[in-house]
């Protein structure tokens, strides 16, 4: 720290989180600094924008008290780092990386910088194997890969938070590797009440021992949203690289965070874009979603599975059509299936998994994993095509075939999509699928081999 480099009364304003000061030292872009008010109380802050005259620091923690007359600043000569160490599996932390969960201090084996490892291109290596969710419609339809990046595309209201926890509760690797696999659970912006709803359910699971939690509360400054998602990917990064675990990071709402990122972005006085988003937001979001991935010699892996809420449900809107530029696919959930009743109400036809290939399959999952879902793909498409028909012509109209496609609809929503909760298996949602298959006639199973339709669907 250069505690020698401080200032007194160079403060011209503040504005929200925003402190903004004269420049009259030569300072770095993203430097951490302390502001010290009237009350003697430091409050942690970086630099967010300079030119030759004047700086802005946005202040992490909250600005009442503070008066540009009396503020003082203190400069640390580097960015914001944060101290890790092995013991940070089964901590709680607030959206700057403070423990909140009354524990001691993290003992520190290593300082990272939040911003993120550099990490040159042609040293990652392609995701590979499969990580189980015990969800059926992401683990046999659009499975989740080590190193990719996956967000679901969830609405307001929907229960997307819900299945955040029970993806951190129940996601495992076959094969018995559960002592290298390791959760980053990060709330941004949530509620208070959802906030603790977070901590008491990974708590009774016993599924917190094995997670680090951040919690960023829709009370905090917007400041600390920004920061939020890279100090838990400063955490994944350090259990995968330095650690050698397979981490997945499970966020929600990266919404709440895009929505932060227009608030200070309007604060600085920038020109605005799309919807009055920042111009710079893709590369920000691109900055978050990109340290996902593996590195070649190293054998941990970091995985995402980040969620937002399409506002108006709109998958056009800037969030999701921006993540969805970067990322490796999407799950998207459904208005429809949940009001009636169907859980998780994952609408399986607009979700993709770009990267299922190259997880999925002989030695990583099943030999007849892929061909399944590519069947069931297949056919529940049909069945979706035959109820537009359906409502036009009536049931009466409709050819034998396409009743039974109907049928299969049906039981595909009653019968793989719901779960009301219970976790499955692969193995579990695989048989289920091959269950459902038996409602429809041999000669339309065209994406299964005749083995496989001897061995699973023909009945005996």
């Amino acid at each position: 720290m250069r505690a020698d480099l401080s200032v007194t009364g160079a403060a011209t304003r503040i504005e929200g989180p925003l402190l903004f000061l004269r420049r009259t030292l030569n300072v770095g872009l993203n430097e951490a600094v302390e502001v010290i008010g009237g009350d003697g109380r430091p409050r942690l802050g970086r630099i967010s924008a300079l030119d030759e005259e004047f700086m802005v620091i946005q202040v992490l923690e909250s600005t009442q008290g503070l008066s540009p007359s009396t503020a003082r600043v203190r400069f640390f000569g580097e960015p914001l780092h944060f101290a890790l160490g092995p013991e940070v599996l089964g901590r709680i932390f607030n959206g700057v990386g403070q423990v909140i969960d009354g524990g001691p201090p993290v003992a520190a084996e290593r300082r990272l910088r939040i911003e993120g490892l550099a990490v040159n291109p042609v040293a990652r290596a392609d995701p590979r194997d499969f990580i189980e969710t015990g969800i059926s419609t992401i683990d046999v339809m659009n499975s989740l890969v080590r190193g990719q990046k996956l967000p679901i595309f969830s609405g307001g209201g929907l229960p997307h938070d819900r299945i955040a926890v029970e993806i951190a509760q129940n996601a495992r690797l076959r094969g018995g590797a559960e002592l290298t696999f390791a959760i980053v659970f990060v709330g941004i912006g949530v509620p208070h009440d959802t906030a603790e709803s977070f901590r008491r359910a990974m708590e009774s699971s016993g599924a917190l021992e094995r997670t680090v939690m951040f919690l960023n509360l829709a009370s905090d400054s917007s400041v600390q949203r920004l920061l939020t998602p890279r100090f838990a990917l400063t955490a994944a990064e350090y259990l995968a690289f330095f650690v050698g675990k397979h981490v997945l990071v499970v966020m929600t709402d990266m919404t709440n965070y895009s929505e932060a990122l227009r608030e200070v972005s309007a604060s600085h006085g920038e020109v605005p874009s799309r919807k009055g988003y920042p111009g710079y937001m893709y590369s920000d979001l691109a900055s978050i979603y990109e340290r996902a991935g593996c590195i070649t010699d190293m054998q941990g892996t970091l995985t995402q599975l980040p969620i937002l809420t399409m506002p108006a449900d709109d998958i056009s809107h800037p969030i999701p059509d921006l993540t969805g530029y970067i990322t490796e696919g999407q799950i998207v959930l459904d208005r429809d299936l949940d009001r009636r009743g169907i859980y998780p109400p994952v609408r399986v036809l607009p979700s993709l998994s770009r990267l299922m290939k190259d997880g999925t399959g002989e030695g990583y999952t099943h030999g007849d994993h892929p061909a399944l879902a590519s069947q069931l793909y297949a056919a529940y498409a049909r069945a979706v095509q035959v109820r537009v028909l359906a409502s036009v012509v009536g049931m009466e109209g409709l050819p034998d075939v396409d009743r039974k496609y109907l049928a299969f609809g049906d039981l595909f929503e009653e019968k793989l999509v719901q779960q009301a909760g219970a976790r499955r298996t692969l193995e579990q949602s695989m048989e289920v699928g091959w269950e459902i298959l038996k409602a429809l006639p041999v000669s339309e199973l065209s994406r299964l081999s005749d083995a496989q339709i001897d061995k699973y669907v023909r009945e005996a």
